[in-house]
């Protein structure tokens, strides 16, 4: 029990002091945004970057770690459009947003740090490697889910076009695709690159932590609590078990090896799934509550995966 604390204390004290610091006007609303973008901008993907280029990826990038966690994914995905369409009523555009919530973990902002302090510097590769690919792979997933759900959606070739828009002007990607370049090509590092980069990495954690808390002020529970709060249950509790289902008992994978996966599927929704909400003007309450409700329930939800992955 002392060990979860030092675990998600920490990092809920850094999440609710951004939260206070704004709500009790300590920092301002306005300078929020500009946290986040700093740390998915800038700082996150020199983390990457560092990452990407220490990777081997004869262990990291391996199918049977990997496939898992998306295949985990695309399920919640499908299960929260399903629960939208059939139980709520809810039309095709905003089902999409259901399973978006349900399937787009927080995995720079709050899983690096956690998963970090959980598991170690041992743990970061396959984290990593998991996080290079989630928002290429997510993202385009419900973008072109959306596209085609919604009666006033594009042309399929203006939807990939966004898609392909998208993945080029994505500062996560880029730090991603030059650390591996830098990797497959042994380009040797200037120190003063070397230096910058490592300045940047190391104010992603406390940037984030602070700029998620200061951001939840935005979120309000409304009438649409109802319907969050099971698409909360399937990201909080479902996605995590589905992966831990298929890497342990299904495939074998030893618990240390597949912990970092099962616990990185276990983070609250991000906050792209409001971003997604409100882009396209479709169950932004859903999408809000849902990032509201797993974030704050998180210390309780990731605290059960923490004690669980430590006890099987």
């Amino acid at each position: 029990m002392i060990f979860l604390l030092g675990v998600v204390a920490p990092v809920f004290a850094i999440v609710a002091l951004g939260y206070g610091a704004v709500r009790f006007k300590l920092y301002p609303a306005a300078g929020v945004g500009g946290i986040i973008a700093f740390v998915n901008n800038f700082a996150a993907p020199c983390l990457l970057f560092r990452a990407m280029q220490r990777v081997d990826f004869r262990e990291t990038f391996d199918p049977v770690l990997i496939a898992p966690y998306y295949i985990a994914a695309f399920t919640c995905f499908a299960l929260g459009i399903i629960l939208a369409r059939m139980w709520f009523k809810r039309r095709p555009g905003e089902s999409v947003v259901f399973g978006f919530a349900a399937f787009f973990s927080n995995t720079v902002l709050l899983g690096i740090p956690i998963i970090n302090r959980a598991y170690g510097d041992a743990a970061m590769p396959l984290v990593f490697s998991i996080i290079s690919i989630h928002g290429l792979i997510l993202f385009n997933t419900g973008l072109i889910s959306m596209e085609v759900a919604r009666r006033d959606g594009a042309s399929f070739g203006q939807t990939a076009k966004r898609a392909v828009n998208s993945i080029i002007h994505n500062p996560l990607l880029w730090g991603v695709f030059l650390g591996l370049m830098v990797n497959i090509f042994a380009v040797p590092i200037p120190e003063v690159v070397d230096t910058t980069t490592e300045m940047m990495a190391a104010a992603v954690i406390p940037a984030a932590l602070f700029g998620l808390g200061g951001a939840l002020n935005e979120y309000k529970v409304s009438e649409n609590w109802q319907a969050a709060l099971p698409i909360s249950m399937i990201k909080a509790f479902g996605l995590p078990a589905l992966v831990y289902l298929m890497m342990v008992p299904l495939l074998g994978i030893a618990v240390e090896v597949a912990r970092p996966a099962i616990l990185l599927a276990a983070m609250p929704a991000g906050i792209n799934a409001y971003i997604f909400s409100t882009f396209y003007k479709r169950a932004t309450g859903v999408a809000a509550n849902t990032v509201l409700f797993t974030t704050f329930g998180g210390i309780v939800s990731i605290s059960f995966w923490l004690w669980f992955l430590g006890t099987v």
